[in-house]
């Protein structure tokens, strides 16, 4: 193992992070960095997310020193073994550097006190952040209850105290929200008009208001992995607050999609051209059962992939920013967008522009579907369509069947949900509106949402479970399993069916009319459905295992399947799944352990499982 090389590529990954976060500053001035027609407008500088960015790059550049003096005068070359390493740790790496700038701009994630609409049993989250106990169970009045419940839809910024006594109907609210606060489980949770331990905004200071929860380490790490990974999962609840989530710390949260979607070591590749070296990397990085390159040099090739990348990204960016959005929200939702990532700058996602006047929803979302689409698309075959050979898009297997199951699926879709006449679907045109848009975006594993998909029939939420699972082309930005893999599978199946009852036919595995030239190829298809398999269903048991039931508060009975939902979205690389993890919901009521799982799956999920594994392997590190 060439260990100074390896620390010589991880000391530029550090400065590479440290450069993006730099980048991100500018946003903290509140005439760059504003959101579209945003509900709560300051002209406040940021000085907590540009402090917290600072000490950030601060860290990287340090970190990054130290890795290049230890791996300085590395020589020799990077082979295979190396290579796996060098991805693996790289998004390890990644994980935590990107970790940093939420933890040091004290970015808050959700609030303390959980409250169920059918239930009078209150969820305090504990202090101390407990490993296996995530909630604090307790019992309340009536009249208390009405109090909280009150407190908690009006998020962070609180309610007055005659607002308060209007919504709840009691005339002693003062009294009952001071008795409250005197209880254990709630003190230091509850605040009153004056009673913050440190200046508050003045849009709250006089409100009556539950405290919100700063995001720790665990925290930090899945939203990180979650940006670099492209899934899109979040645990943050609210990001139109600028006093909870810094704009310029949004911004960074969109540059780990743009960083992700690129592919890090594709920025290995093509600004350090490895040599011989630059075909384990691009593979390892970039995984799938596809093996055509474009030119002799995988530089080259990484150079053209950074290029088509880059490109589209700028002009969707321009797109949005024509249809109405700001600077702020048109590249953030254009990282998102071209990484097939999902994260959005608003707590609806793109769904938030449909009541803002001013601004094209419609256009914005089919611009985002076209776009998602080309996000999904193997950039080999954009970019042979460049060198004027688009024939050989429309000839590949993979992009017809691509195309296919999501016209299939937005056919399907639109069908049953007019039949069930499910809320989106009271028209035609805004059924294949709402329809198309998330077939696209959970295909593409985006998880981008435009309304709630997990109030849709049962059938069309089942179909958006199986298209997790199955994801992109290979060689694009989508996660998920890929298209090529299925299409090969069900040949194999088929070949094994007819193996069944003519046991002396010796057929070849053929793609495309052409024989499968790889011998080992129906064998790795084989055994990497089998593992996502077995880690799904194993995945989904730890995590009925290990969370409390609390998380679900009145539907624990929906625990399994929203665990397996979870998991799948997580895997999957996409970001949204079902119950509790929905379309307007998030992941941040989950405990550490969960998390922490999350993270993992997160990580195998987008590099496909072997470079992450073998990271766990003792025998890797040792043999030469």
């Amino acid at each position: 193992m060439n260990i100074k090389l390896l620390l010589r590529l991880l000391g530029i990954l550090s400065l590479l992070i440290g450069s993006f976060m730099l980048a991100s500053l500018i946003w903290a001035n509140p005439r760059i960095g504003f959101q579209t027609d945003a509900e709560i407008i300051t002209d406040r500088f940021e000085k907590e997310g540009f402090r917290g960015l600072v000490f950030s790059t601060a860290i990287c550049a340090t970190i990054g020193g130290i890795f290049l003096l230890l791996g300085k005068g590395a020589q020799g070359k990077l082979f295979r073994k190396e290579a796996m390493a060098v991805v693996g740790l790289s998004w390890v790496l990644a994980t935590v550097l990107g970790a940093l700038p939420y933890v040091l701009s004290g970015v808050y994630r959700g609030p303390s006190i959980r409250v169920f609409e059918d239930t009078r049993q209150i969820f305090v989250v504990a202090p101390q952040y407990k490993l296996w106990q995530t909630w604090i169970e307790t019992d309340v009045t009536p009249e208390q209850f009405s109090v909280l419940q009150a407190l908690a839809k009006a998020s962070a910024r609180g309610i007055r105290g005659v607002e308060l006594q209007r919504a709840t109907k009691l005339k002693n609210v003062p009294e009952i929200f001071l008795e409250m606060a005197k209880l254990e489980p709630f003190q230091g949770w509850l605040i009153a008009p004056g009673q913050a331990d440190r200046p508050a905004p003045a849009d709250r200071a006089s409100n009556y208001r539950i405290q919100w929860v700063r995001m720790n380490i665990v925290d930090a790490m899945f939203e990180s992995q979650s940006g670099f990974s492209t899934t899109g999962a979040s645990v943050i609840a609210d990001l139109e607050d600028p006093y909870l989530v810094p704009r310029c710390i949004l911004f960074w949260r969109a540059s780990t999609h743009f960083l992700g979607g690129l592919g890090i070591i594709v920025l290995f590749v093509a600004i350090l051209g490895q040599g011989s070296a630059g075909k384990a990397l691009m593979h390892a990085e970039v995984p799938g059962p596809t093996n055509e390159n474009l030119t002799a040099r995988m530089q080259h090739t990484a150079w053209l992939f950074a290029s088509m990348y880059v490109a589209l990204n700028l002009i969707l960016a321009v797109i949005l920013l024509v249809l109405g959005m700001s600077p702020l929200d048109a590249f953030c939702h254009a990282f998102a967008t071209m990484a097939t990532g999902g994260f959005s700058t608003y707590n609806a996602s793109l769904g938030h522009f449909a009541s803002l006047p001013g601004v094209s929803a419609v256009a914005i979302e089919y611009s985002v579907i076209l776009f998602m689409i080309l996000a999904g698309a193997n950039l080999t075959l954009l970019a042979l369509c460049l060198f004027g050979q688009a024939d050989r898009l429309f000839r590949d297997i993979e992009w017809r069947a691509y195309i296919g199951i999501i016209c299939g699926s937005t056919v399907a879709i639109v069908v049953f949900g007019m039949i069930y006449r499910d809320n989106d679907f009271q028209s035609f045109s805004g059924a294949l509106r709402y329809g198309s848009f998330q077939v696209v975006s959970i295909m593409t594993t985006t998880g981008f949402v435009t309304c709630d998909f997990d109030l849709w029939n049962q059938f069309s939420r089942g179909l958006l479970l199986l298209l997790m699972f199955i994801g992109g082309c290979a060689g694009s930005t989508g996660g998920g399993m890929k298209v090529i893999r299925h299409v090969l599978f069900i040949k194999i199946l088929g070949m094994e069916l007819e193996h069944s009852f003519h046991p002396k036919v010796v057929r070849l595995l053929r793609l495309g009319g052409k024989p499968v030239e790889n011998e080992t190829l129906r064998h790795s298809i084989l055994v990497y459905f089998a593992l996502i398999l077995i880690l799904s269903a194993v995945s989904s048991l730890v995590v009925v295992a290990i969370e409390p039931n609390a998380t679900w508060g009145a539907n624990a009975d929906n625990k399994l399947i929203d665990s397996a939902s979870a998991v799948s979205a997580t895997l999957n690389n996409v970001g949204p799944g079902l119950g509790t993890v929905g379309a307007t919901q998030n992941y941040g009521h989950f405990g550490v352990p969960s998390k922490l799982l999350f993270i993992f799956l997160m990580m195998l999920g987008r590099l496909e499982v072997f470079p992450i594994l073998v990271l766990l392997v003792p025998k890797f590190w040792r043999d030469q």
